[in-house]
């Protein structure tokens, strides 16, 4: 005798099989990967200042690029700008406590 066939909604009986799951707050996925979720936010807006984050990655100088682009507003190479939208600010500020020195 063919399985019948069930179309339809699932059941929506919960039980203990599955267990309730939520998406991870963006402080607990790895460093990386918060890294890089702030990285493509800065690259969606400005191309030019996340390669030049890329760039200075690791170093001292990093750390200090990134203040001078959230207290200035300037980038240092004489492109001035009124301001950032403020998930670029967010995002720039989180970099600045996920970065670390490279121990060479």
């Amino acid at each position: 005798m063919p399985e019948k066939k069930i179309i339809g909604f699932p059941d929506l009986n919960h039980s203990t099989e599955f267990p309730a799951t939520r998406p991870m707050m963006l402080n607990e996925l790895p460093r990386l990967a918060r890294i890089d979720h702030e990285m493509a936010i800065i690259r969606a807006h400005h191309a030019r200042i996340a390669n030049a984050i890329e760039m200075f990655w690791g170093h001292k100088d990093c750390v200090e690029y990134l203040q001078q682009l959230i207290l200035n507003g300037g980038d240092g190479f004489g492109k001035a700008r009124v301001g950032f939208k403020h998930e670029v600010l967010s995002a720039l500020i989180n970099l600045t406590t996920l970065h670390e020195i490279r121990k060479n």
